[in-house]
């Protein structure tokens, strides 16, 4: 019923280049500061007159202690007290984010993000969705597709069950490698019972879908040790799988120099660790949804991408992403049709605006014209892997062959290759291909020459 991915080691060097993820278009990298507060009430104003459901994601930043491999805006600290100035404005910030918001614009999905959002206590969690419920409109619980990130290690058992009845389906366990040697490299030790005990946890409570996040290319990796962590994840079968590929870029993110760079695996052993995974995955039938992601067949993300209604966003490929994005807390991003805005990165710029009574804009992005076709171009490459040419036509007033005549040419040795299939009326991604999609995705970014002179972006693979 699903194409299975055969691996091809050679072609898969030959594109492994960086690249963006795309989780917007454009990318962050192209978010200014020019855009301020003025302009992005003016987008939300603008935006009420859709009635577009509503997504929220909070920042939680803190953490008890240093993954090395994290590039996640977080503070480090012992001392839970240390979350409650950063709580306060937050229930401030949702306040004043729900004045500018049409009541009757229902908020159907809910991310808590981090950091590790269960650094932060029960009562404090419950409050957070308590003000959260008191100024926004949220859907009946049933309707609701509300999730957060748990670090097996820093969860509660009574946590889980609390958040299940407030509404939450969905949990995400950062599980990364079940070796204790990787564990160790990469600062973060986390037994076997920590990550049953939850998934458990979770399964009793009645969450509808339970994820895991795993890294390959991590320090001291091999193809044995990263099997046997397959095999156990694959035995506590979670609904999806995010299997990430480890970015090493010390130049950019401080806490990766204490990673060896001599410990990380070489190039021909990370390209079989995801040969091995993708193999594994697929004969334990699962589902590959696209790049890193996979689901079981009965999981939403299947069934979405059966019906050509799967989404992407900054939480990555979604059943709910066609909706407004509001982001909350330091260095969120929130996006309109029409416009992306991100928070203030640190804590005291963020606290000073909230304090101010104004948002904590620091930088966004007016898209145009050209940008929206783009999007919906890249869009329909990441989700349905089908690019309709007189679909775009009519929505956008073009001819598809003539405006990306270009892009069409630089298609052609994808093309030779078996990455795509280019017709008179579409673009089709083949099975390999699926694999590949950043690459195929950066022909139709008009700002892909910057991707090469700047380190800006992971490689593909």
């Amino acid at each position: 019923m699903y194409s299975v991915i055969q691996c091809d080691t050679e072609m898969l060097k030959k594109y492994d280049i960086a690249g963006p993820r795309y989780t917007s278009y454009p990318t962050a990298i192209q978010f200014s500061p020019q855009f301020t507060e003025a302009d992005y009430r003016q987008e939300i104003e603008a935006s009420n007159q859709s009635s577009k459901p509503l997504s929220l994601y909070f920042h939680i930043p803190f953490c008890s202690s240093l993954c090395f491999f994290c590039a996640c805006n977080k503070i480090i600290t012992h001392t839970k007290a240390r979350s409650i100035p950063y709580l306060e404005r937050l229930h401030k910030e949702i306040a004043l984010q729900a004045e500018l918001i049409s009541a009757s614009r229902q908020v159907n999905q809910l991310h808590f993000g981090g950091g590790t959002p269960t650094f932060i206590s029960d009562e404090q969690l419950y409050q957070l969705l308590q003000v959260t419920g008191q100024h926004f409109n949220l859907a009946p619980v049933d309707k609701r597709e509300f999730s957060i990130e748990v670090d097996p290690r820093a969860v509660r058992p009574e946590t889980i069950p609390m958040l299940r009845e407030f509404g939450f389906n969905r949990i995400s366990f950062g599980v990364q490698d079940l070796d204790e040697k990787v564990q160790e490299a990469v600062n973060r030790k986390q037994s076997l019972e920590q990550n049953m005990e939850v998934v458990e946890t979770a399964r009793s409570a009645g969450y509808q879908s339970i994820n895991m996040d795993i890294i390959y290319g991590l320090p001291h990796q091999t193809l044995d040790s990263f099997s046997h962590t397959l095999d156990v994840v694959i035995s506590m079968r979670p609904e999806r799988l995010a299997i990430y590929n480890y970015a090493h870029l010390p130049h950019r993110i401080k806490a990766q120099k204490l990673i060896k760079q001599k410990d990380l695996p070489s190039p021909v052993t990370k390209l079989a660790l995801l040969e091995l995974t993708i193999n594994r995955l697929q004969e334990a039938g699962y589902v590959f949804i696209g790049m890193d992601h996979f689901a079981l067949p009965e999981d939403e993300l299947v069934k979405a991408m059966e019906q050509g209604t799967l989404q992407r966003n900054f939480q990555g490929y979604s059943t709910h992403a066609d909706t407004d994005m509001v982001g909350m807390g330091m260095t969120s991003i929130g996006k309109t049709d029409n416009c992306y805005s991100q928070n203030q990165r640190y804590e005291k710029a963020y606290f000073q605006a909230i304090d101010d009574n104004k948002l904590a804009i620091m930088q966004g992005y007016q898209l145009t014209p050209d940008d929206k076709l783009r999007r919906e171009v890249i869009q329909h490459i990441m989700c349905e892997g089908i690019v309709d040419f007189p679909r775009l036509d009519q929505m956008f007033g073009i001819e598809f062959t003539h405006y990306f005549a270009e892009e069409l040419r630089l298609l052609k040795p994808m093309e030779e290759d078996a990455l795509v299939q280019v017709g008179d009326q579409s673009i089709t991604v083949l099975p390999f291909g699926r694999l590949l999609l950043r690459n195929i995705a950066m022909v139709f970014d008009l700002y892909r020459p910057r991707y090469i002179t700047d380190q800006l972006f992971s490689r593909v693979i």
